[in-house]
């Protein structure tokens, strides 16, 4: 809510005052002025003090002087506003609006009680009359429609202002909450339509009415607005968010991968609707895997992205999709590209190479983690596990066991590592060992259930 300061020009007002008086001036009409001035004056101290009780008795001073003077009646409601002694304030500011009904820093005052009392038809009342003052106070009304819910006034009134002053970012809020709720986007269809009309080099028009289209699922027609904004404005970088997705939907991959191009390398364009427009790319990828390469150069444009690591997303995709060739691939760019110690990745990209079967690096990769974190009992399953693989039975009896020490309050991963040493031992001739930690195992996974 914009609150405005209540501001008066005294000494203006009050120079205007003295001079009327100076017209008809007697000795007795002097005194009285000087008396006024006296307790105007020290009302406005007591005020500054926030002595507002002994305000008010000067002010009541001042009216007793001059009983239609509308500059004491707006102070004394400005004191009692302060005191919350609302029911006064409002006389006040009434009687003032009363004597001097075109001045709008009156009608503010009955705003303000209104506003802080939640009498809010009276604040639309005051409000609508102060707009004939200040067209730019809308705005408040605005507010109030939108806090008692009056979507429709409020759309009315926003497109209003939008119209006549420019865009505001409360404004785009309030639409944006408005338009949330279904019932109220085909006006607002039917408001963009007219706008596009009357200025169709209007860039954010077209953008708003494909976002609306594409909400309602009405993706024809989000195409046709799409294809009508690059007619009228060819080099807009907006209108390829939508024709990047039609040209998807009706597989016309070259003219695709063109819109996301500009997309991503766009400055105008939301860093969120680009990771969408990647996403919607790599779905596209994972059943036409031709444009593999194509994926490649679009990851470049998120290098320097630090809110999102897009390699490790793009690697957890195809991980979820069992095709980890992919995901290593992926996962390794994304370590190459930012921190090559990342536990997350690392741990991805070594689940990944186990259920490739690529035992090697797997090892590799487990046993250079362990240097970084010693502490880290993962990183020595994995170590065990690609050694099982590679039978290189010591170096795996030696990290499983060393391993195993880390272990707290994890019977699974517990038990997985009594299953490798099953496995080591196994391969080591020892039979009594193996069945040994077999035990253990199971013991394990039966306290797990």
């Amino acid at each position: 809510m914009k609150k405005r300061v209540l501001v008066i020009l005294f000494f203006a007002l009050f120079g205007n005052s003295i001079s009327v008086m100076a017209q008809v001036e007697p000795e007795d009409i002097a005194m009285a002025s000087d008396e006024y001035q006296d307790s105007f004056y020290e009302s406005l101290k007591q005020k500054g003090i926030e002595n507002y009780d002994k305000a008010i008795v000067s002010l009541e001073k001042c009216i007793k002087l001059k009983p239609n003077d509308a500059v004491a009646y707006f102070e004394l409601g400005k004191n009692y506003l302060a005191l919350k002694q609302y029911p006064s304030a409002q006389n006040a500011f009434e009687k003032a609006t009363q004597l001097d009904p075109k001045n709008k820093w009156y009608w503010l005052g009955i705003y303000d009680v209104s506003f802080e009392t939640k009498n809010y038809p009276l604040a639309i009342e005051t409000i609508q009359k102060i707009i004939v003052f200040d067209e730019e106070y809308k705005d408040d009304l605005i507010s109030i429609y939108m806090i008692t819910n009056q979507y429709d006034k409020a759309l009315i009134a926003i497109n209003e202002m939008n119209d006549k002053f420019g865009k505001s970012s409360d404004r785009e809020i309030y639409k944006n909450q408005i338009l949330s709720q279904g019932k109220y986007q085909n006006a607002e269809i039917d408001n963009l339509i007219d706008l596009i009309k009357k200025n169709p080099k209007e860039e954010s028009n077209y953008v708003n009415l494909i976002f609306l289209y594409s909400k309602a699922e009405e993706t024809d027609k989000a195409l046709d607005v799409a294809k009508q904004l690059a007619k009228e404005l060819p080099n807009s970088e907006w209108g390829q968010v939508s024709l990047f997705k039609g040209y998807l939907e009706t597989n016309q991959a070259d003219k695709a991968i063109k819109s996301m191009n500009v997309i991503l390398s766009s400055s105008k364009i939301d860093i969120k609707i680009k990771h969408r427009t990647l996403n919607e790319f790599l779905i596209y990828v994972n059943k036409n895997p031709q444009y593999a390469p194509d994926l490649e150069k679009a990851i470049a444009y998120f290098d320097n992205e630090k809110d999102v690591d897009v390699a490790k997303e793009i690697g957890k995709f195809y991980h979820s999709k069992n095709q980890y060739e992919n995901a290593i691939k992926y996962y390794e760019k994304d370590l190459k590209t930012n921190s090559d110690t990342d536990r997350e990745t690392n741990m991805l990209l070594m689940d990944a190479y186990a259920q490739a079967k690529q035992f090697e690096q797997l090892t590799k990769r487990a046993m250079y983690m362990i240097e970084v974190y010693p502490s880290q009992p993962q990183f020595y399953y994995y170590a065990g596990l690609g050694s099982n693989e590679l039978q290189q039975f010591k170096n795996a009896k030696t990290v499983l066991e060393m391993g195993l020490d880390y272990v707290v309050d994890d019977k699974k991963l517990e038990a997985n590592f009594n299953i490798q040493l099953a496995e080591t031992y196994n391969g080591l001739g020892d039979a009594k060992k193996k069945e040994m930690y077999l035990q253990k195992a199971n013991e394990l996974l039966k306290q797990k259930k």
